[in-house]
């Protein structure tokens, strides 16, 4: 049972991560991207999203009924939206300012409600908090990566700490969004290539 668990959080992040396998939530993926605070912090609060709302779902999908399904989870990732936006302005000012109306962007985001209809209105409520869970770690995963990559090579910093020699001259397209197209595609490239070569 327990290596079940496991499975479902593992195949969130790897087989079918959100962003580098299914190429899901693309938009805050390039919008917020651009450092890894800024990715690392998108990614959490769309876990929070994802976990709690495969949540209640799961609890109340025998209640809802399947013409009204869809709306119906929209209403209740939106409230948990709103919920994870007041608690950032009120305690992470900095960071919701600059992540802005990405925040409100999680209530259409296609990873939160793809995983509600795929999975948490067809499994057990444990299953379908795993399910957030790895979904929402895989997300994370992927945007502090590219964050990191990004900040390294347009601004010489990762987590706002200069790691680069005082002569580094930074190229500062991989901070603007035509950087989040090129990382992207680049890290993807990468990991398919990695993909052959094991197959092979």
């Amino acid at each position: 049972m327990a290596k079940s668990k496991i499975g479902i959080v593992l195949n969130g992040i790897f087989k079918e991560n959100p962003v580098l396998v299914l190429l899901l939530g693309l938009c805050p993926t390039l919008g917020t991207s651009s450092s890894a605070i800024n990715g690392m912090s998108m990614g959490l609060a769309t876990t929070a999203v994802l976990v709690f709302s495969n949540i209640l779902i799961s609890v109340f999908k025998k209640v809802i009924p399947d013409k009204v399904r869809i709306p119906a989870f929209i209403m209740i990732i939106a409230s948990l939206v709103t919920i994870v936006q007041m608690l950032m302005e009120a305690y992470t000012p900095d960071i919701y300012k600059v992540l802005g109306l990405y925040i409100p962007l999680i209530v259409v985001n296609c990873i939160v409600l793809g995983r509600a209809e795929s999975f948490a209105s067809k499994n057990s409520v444990i299953d379908s908090m795993f399910d957030g869970i790895g979904s929402g770690l895989g997300f994370t995963l992927a945007l502090t990566v590219l964050g990191m990559i990004r900040e390294v090579l347009g601004n010489g910093t990762i987590f706002n700490i200069v790691i680069t020699p005082a002569n580094w001259q930074p190229a500062l397209i991989f901070i603007l969004p035509p950087g989040g197209f090129l990382t992207i595609a680049c890290v993807i490239a990468f990991q398919n290539y990695l993909k052959q070569k094991k197959e092979v």
